[in-house]
């Protein structure tokens, strides 16, 4: 059983900044990836940003060069600093993790995070 649990989500004006923090606990394997996808009223899912336990990263177009994804091995943790903050930032934003292949990711239940314009 794999547990994701998010914080730091919550209203913020545009060009400001959060920070989101993931904590995973349970059966997990050393090496995996964790991550970040978001979710806006009547779209689907996107990519914000994944690392790799060797610290590999990926970022969505949308927020490259916005947003910094880091980790913790030892704690099982990651974090998303997002700057420059824009109103189409404005989603639900779930922390995940797999390592066997993404079609076994686990999920968290989701951090709603609101961008004012």
């Amino acid at each position: 059983q794999v547990r994701l649990v998010e914080s730091g989500g919550g209203l913020v004006q545009a060009g400001g900044s959060l920070r989101l923090s993931c904590a995973a606990s349970g059966s997990i394997f050393s090496f995996n990836t964790m991550g970040w996808y978001r979710q806006a009223p009547g779209k689907q899912r996107e990519l914000v940003a994944t690392i790799t336990s060797t610290r590999s990263t990926n970022y969505g177009d949308s927020v490259k060069g916005r947003f910094t994804i880091s980790r913790d091995n030892a704690e099982n943790t990651v974090n998303l600093q997002m700057n420059s903050l824009k109103a189409e930032d404005t989603a639900v934003y779930y922390c995940c993790i797999w390592w066997i292949s993404p079609d076994q990711t686990y999920w968290g239940q989701g951090t709603q995070v609101t961008v004012s314009s």
